[in-house]
């Protein structure tokens, strides 16, 4: 059999859609708490980019979150564009499927396919590369 990042699963739909439900109240629960006080945003350094002075595939993450609950999407995307893939590709999963849902499936519903997880997958390793080599080239660090 053919291996086709096209294919969908309505198993994978249900498996995503509850996993989508829970990382929306665990964002919402760490929103209210990082804007009222009661959590301060302290993380430690990165430990490859510490060692090596090279960037880790993650590297750029927290900052990128942080400017997206800002509402700054282009500071965003200049950290680590995955950050917003995720939250335009999950949030619209997550809309179409809540209103297919309540629908009764008169909405037609995003589906998950394995197609979007190997762009997420080349986003990092594009991200990572470029700042990368930009470091190693120019001696310019992206992420200061």
């Amino acid at each position: 059999m053919k291996y086709n990042p096209l294919k969908t699963d309505n198993t994978l739909d249900k498996f995503f859609y509850a996993i989508g439900w829970c990382a929306v109240l665990l964002a919402l629960a760490g929103t209210i708490a990082w804007k009222t006080g009661v959590l301060k945003l302290q993380f430690p350094p990165c430990i490859l980019h510490a060692i090596t002075g090279y960037y880790c595939p993650g590297c750029g993450g927290t900052r990128a979150v942080i400017a997206l609950l800002h509402g700054q999407v282009i500071t965003s995307l200049y950290y680590h564009p995955i950050v917003v893939y995720t939250v335009a590709v999950g949030g619209w999963f997550m809309l179409t499927q809540t209103l297919s849902r309540l629908s009764h499936g008169k909405c037609r519903p995003m589906h998950y396919r394995d197609l979007y997880m190997w762009i997420a997958l080349a986003i990092v390793v594009i991200n990572c590369l470029v700042k990368n080599l930009v470091l190693a080239i120019t001696g310019t660090a992206l992420l200061s």
